[in-house]
């Protein structure tokens, strides 16, 4: 572990009841962030997005299954690549068993990646994940929506910052292209349908409930060089374990 400071369970409770105010601040501005989020302006998608899916071509309209919302997790699988992304396979781990749930809220949930829909179909079943997945690789979609960055294609734009916005942040962005996470939120009325919320890089961050329990683990997050972190069948049969 590491060094900490010790005190006898008065001083923790004192300590603890002080947190819990700071905690139920933070919940009561949550909700009026999630009432914010719902007053948005909805946008009408003009375009004819198509996706590859295990029961055909399919539209953006088709994904919502006959439901009036739906939610779509943009995870990174270049179509070169032969596996997903890491991190977006943890935070699919998080969410994969919450579906059913999402379904009988009247809301969707569908998982889009460029990759070609072979890849993704034996990398769920790698992953033992029983959700909705589909390619987006013969449309522009990941583009328009900013999950796919290449400035051949699209003017680059990631959490709502332009080229030269991202590189004043942070110089690497001037030669980078490549595929960035991020969740979309739709709404259906009819035969119409609309773009309600996008969130990306930390925007999401509360989605990803790995980082919420390790939140409030003693030593927190403790990230370290992220070395540790793997795909859930690649961590050694000992991680973790008594040394």
């Amino acid at each position: 572990m590491t060094d900490h400071k010790t005190g006898t369970r008065q001083e923790w409770l004192a300590a603890r009841l002080e947190l819990l105010e700071a905690e139920k601040a933070l919940t009561r501005r949550s909700d009026e962030l999630a009432r914010q989020r719902r007053q948005l302006p909805w946008v009408r998608v003009e375009k004819d997005y198509r996706f590859a899916t295990e029961d055909g071509d399919a539209s953006l309209r088709d994904l919502f299954g006959g439901r009036s919302q739906m939610l779509v997790y943009h995870f990174m699988f270049d179509p070169d690549w032969d596996e997903g992304c890491p991190s977006c396979s943890a935070v699919t781990d998080g969410f994969a068993g919450s579906i059913p749930h999402f379904e009988h809220h009247d809301v969707a949930f569908v998982v889009v990646s460029r990759a070609p829909l072979g890849k993704l179909v034996a990398y769920k079943r790698r992953m033992g994940w029983d959700v909705r997945w589909v390619s987006s690789l013969s449309s522009s979609f990941n583009y328009d929506f900013h999950v796919t960055a290449d400035p051949a294609v699209a003017p680059v734009e990631y959490n709502y910052k332009d080229q030269a916005q991202l590189e004043a942040e942070n110089v690497a962005w001037r030669d980078w292209s490549g595929e960035q996470p991020g969740m979309s939120a739709f709404a259906r009325d009819g035969d119409d349908v609309f773009h309600t919320y996008s969130a990306y890089s930390r925007g999401f961050d509360g989605l990803w409930t790995m980082w919420q329990w390790l939140d409030r683990a003693p030593l927190g997050r403790n990230e370290g060089d992220g070395s540790w972190f793997h795909r859930h069948d690649e961590y050694p049969a000992t991680a973790g374990g008594p040394s």
